[in-house]
């Protein structure tokens, strides 16, 4: 049975992902890389097959072994990681966000779509069960038009404190947490062209030292490169009407929560719960959805997707060009929050 090789950059989220890959019959982990030895070496140790381990990930590309790469590393990274392995002939799998900055992730799509490789975004939320089935629902014509959505990522104290790379320019938690609900709602919704985007946003804990993971304290000489924002809210404008309401905020006097609430002309629903509300005969319906929480299973979903893009030839489902656009809505929102003013896309 051929098997894809793949080398994981990244021992923070390249964890789950290679563990995907290593469920399906037809994956292999060949390589690690990462600058601290010692995560790749603990990571290492658990698994049956000991893979090679790099500290240069362009050392890794030059690997024979090696068939494609899961690039998870810190967003200002992702691009110069990901163009160089496609330059090196390696198909990418990238972790959320695409980049950091709209321009960024525009030059690689452009250059690993001329490449030919397959390359795709790992979006946890987009793959995970409940989502898939909304997806479904949605293209099958159940909720009829979807015509507004809202999206909340919501912490009560979570800003990252374990790399900098989070919290400084090109970091932050709509790229971060936004991301993830904002093309959730958008996959669902049909991937709408987005038209406009109106925002507000900043931060208002990270630069005091506060709201970091679990109401830890972080050393001043950290909180003080702070450099990102916190929260973000907007209301985003796609061609033909439709509305998306997004938030996402790392710290906030709220509890947590992440939910998806769509708004259909002939249904609506709920993530979490999994509910679908509709009208029949004039009652009102309340369709509580039983589904199992398997999150670990989002992993096998996208590591699953991704081998079959490159063995079997199939049509990628979440490609680089998705992480594009909702990576120029991401900074449409980021820089309406700034200017205080309504930014056009499609225009620029």
């Amino acid at each position: 049975m051929k098997k894809v090789r793949v080398g994981i950059i990244g021992m923070g989220i390249g964890r789950p992902n290679a563990r995907g890959i290593l469920r399906d019959p037809r994956g292999r982990v060949t390589a690690l890389c990462d600058l601290a030895e010692d995560r790749m070496k603990d990571f290492a140790g658990k698994l049956s097959e000991p893979p090679k381990m790099y500290t240069d990930y362009k050392k890794m590309f030059r690997d024979p072994e090696v068939d494609a790469v899961f690039v998870g590393t810190p967003n200002q990274s992702h691009v110069p990681i990901a163009l160089d392995a496609v330059r090196a002939g390696k198909h990418v799998l990238v972790t959320k966000p695409l980049a950091d900055t709209a321009a960024a992730a525009r030059t690689l799509v452009e250059e690993a779509e001329k490449s030919g490789l397959v390359n795709m975004m790992s979006l946890s939320h987009r793959f995970d069960e409940p989502v898939q089935y909304l997806g479904r629902r949605a293209r099958a014509g159940e909720f009829g038009e979807l015509y507004y959505a809202r999206a909340h990522s919501v912490r009560r104290s979570g800003i990252p404190d374990w790399n900098l790379g989070f919290i400084k320019k090109g970091g932050g938690a709509f790229r971060d947490m936004g991301v993830h609900v904002l093309d959730a709602t958008w996959w669902i919704m049909g991937m709408p062209r987005p038209t406009g985007v109106l925002a507000v946003g900043g931060a208002k804990f990270g630069p005091r030292g506060e709201g970091f993971a679990h109401f830890r304290r972080v050393p001043k000489e950290h909180y003080e490169q702070y450099g990102a924002d916190d929260y973000a809210a907007a209301m985003i404008r796609f061609e033909g009407g439709a509305g998306i309401q997004v938030e996402s905020h790392w710290a906030s006097h709220q509890p947590q929560r992440f939910q998806i609430e769509l708004l259909g002309t002939d249904a609506g629903a709920r993530l979490r719960p999994l509910t679908i509300y509709r009208t029949e005969n004039g009652v009102a319906q309340d369709v509580s959805v039983a589904m199992p929480a398997q999150p670990e299973r989002r992993w096998d979903h996208i590591a699953h997707h991704f081998i079959e893009c490159i063995l079997d030839n199939t049509e990628c489902a979440a490609p680089l060009r998705h992480g594009l656009v909702v990576q120029e809505m991401l900074e449409a929102v980021l820089e309406s929050a700034e200017t205080g003013s309504e930014v056009r896309l499609g225009e620029r």
